[in-house]
C-alpha cells in the first residue's frame, strides 16, 4: 500500500529531476517552475514510472480527480506561485487555495468534490509551489490559512500535514520548491455558522 508521505516524496523528487534537466516550458526560462499544473504533474509523473515502474504503473492522469492510483489514491492538485516567470508579483495567486466554495477549482473546492465520490480509494489533496532563496513571499501563510479554513469553514477534516522542501532549483525566481499533501478524511459541521 502506498502512503501519502511516500507519494509526497516520489512527487518531489520527480519534479527536482525534471529541473535538473534545464528543458523550458514553452517560452519560458528553463526549469520546473513555470510549467503549468497540469503538465508539472504529467512530466512528474513520467519521472516517477521510469523509477518506480510497478508502484505508478497503473496510474492515471484524468480530468477529475487530476490523478488516480487505481484501489489506492484520488489525488487532486494545486499550483502556487506568488511570482511569475518575469519575476513579476502574480495577482491572485493564494485563490488556488482558498477560495471557500463547492463547484469551485480551488483546493478547498476540490476537497469537498473529493468528499461527494464513492471510491474504494482513499482521498488527498497535493499542492506544490516556489519560492524565492530566501523566499520574498512565503507559503506558509496560504497553506496554513488554507488549513484553518478547511475545518472551521467547511467542517473538513484533514491528516496532519505532510510536508517536502528541495532547495537549489534552476530557476532565478522558482528557486525553491515545496510540496505539500493532506488525506481529506471526513466533513463535519462547519464550525463557523450565522
Amino acid at each position: 500500500m502506498l502512503t501519502l508521505e511516500y507519494f509526497v516524496d516520489d512527487f518531489a523528487d520527480a519534479l527536482v529531476e525534471v529541473d535538473r534537466r534545464g528543458i523550458p516550458h514553452k517560452n519560458f526560462r528553463p526549469g520546473i517552475g513555470p510549467y503549468g499544473e497540469s503538465d508539472a504533474i504529467k512530466v512528474a509523473l513520467i519521472e516517477m514510472r521510469r523509477k518506480a515502474t510497478v508502484r505508478y504503473a497503473n496510474t492515471l492522469t484524468k480530468r477529475q480527480p487530476d490523478l488516480l492510483i487505481p484501489s489506492d489514491w484520488m489525488i487532486e492538485f494545486k499550483i502556487i506561485r506568488p511570482f511569475g516567470d518575469n519575476g513579476k508579483e502574480a495577482e491572485s495567486w493564494s485563490q488556488n487555495l482558498l477560495h471557500p466554495y463547492a463547484g469551485n477549482t480551488s483546493l478547498l473546492g476540490d476537497c469537498l468534490k473529493l468528499l461527494n465520490v464513492e471510491a474504494v480509494e482513499r482521498k488527498a489533496v497535493v499542492v506544490f509551489g516556489y519560492e524565492h532563496d530566501p523566499a520574498i513571499i512565503p507559503l506558509e501563510p496560504c497553506v496554513k490559512a488554507f488549513e484553518i479554513l478547511a475545518p472551521e469553514l467547511l467542517g473538513i477534516i484533514l491528516s496532519s500535514r505532510i510536508q517536502r522542501c528541495k532547495k537549489g532549483l534552476i530557476h532565478p525566481v522558482h528557486q525553491t520548491l515545496w510540496v505539500f499533501g493532506w488525506e481529506v478524511l471526513s466533513q463535519d459541521e462547519p464550525k463557523i455558522r450565522c
